[in-house]
């Protein structure tokens, strides 16, 4: 997957419904307060693959350069859905060999206590630097770029 093009949108989920078929559903996120709608497809990476549910706070990542319907309220196609924990933080970029995000707005300390990981939750056994990473954090500086030490941070490996 091309992650550069992936925007996100966070919010708690209001409802599940049904998609266009059997397995694709529509999942209605609060964001902001503003409703959005996610359609998740048999396709769409549910890391940990955890059950969604309304009440869930998740964010839901998408290709910004698909065609999106011109619709109210906006629907997007996640492409990358995750649940995240109170206070919890996630960013989706490449992190360079400082481990600074692409956008220079976080520069990682990976520490002891930092789960480093494979999307398939398998330990990374490498140096998480140069590669297209999902980070979870809760605190980070006030720096340019934020600084912060993650929780956990999955290496979306090229295949």
């Amino acid at each position: 997957m091309a992650y550069e093009t992936f925007e996100r949108v966070e919010g708690i989920i209001q409802s599940i419904n049904r998609g266009d078929s059997c397995c694709t559903m529509m999942v209605s996120l609060v964001s902001n307060s503003n409703i959005v709608n996610a359609v998740v497809t048999g396709e769409t990476v549910i890391v940990d693959n955890v059950r969604l549910r309304p009440g869930m706070r998740i964010a839901v990542f998408y290709d910004a350069n698909l065609p999106t319907p011109a619709v109210y309220p906006p629907q997007y196609r996640a492409e990358l859905v995750t649940s995240l924990r109170r206070n919890q933080q996630v960013k989706l970029s490449y992190f360079d060999d400082s481990l600074t995000s692409e956008d220079n707005a976080l520069r990682l300390n990976i520490g002891p206590t930092t789960n480093v990981e494979t999307l398939n939750g398998q330990q990374y056994t490498c140096s998480p630097e140069n590669s297209e990473l999902l980070v979870y954090y809760t605190a980070a500086t006030f720096s340019i770029p934020a600084q912060t030490t993650p929780q956990r941070v999955i290496v979306l490996c090229e295949y």
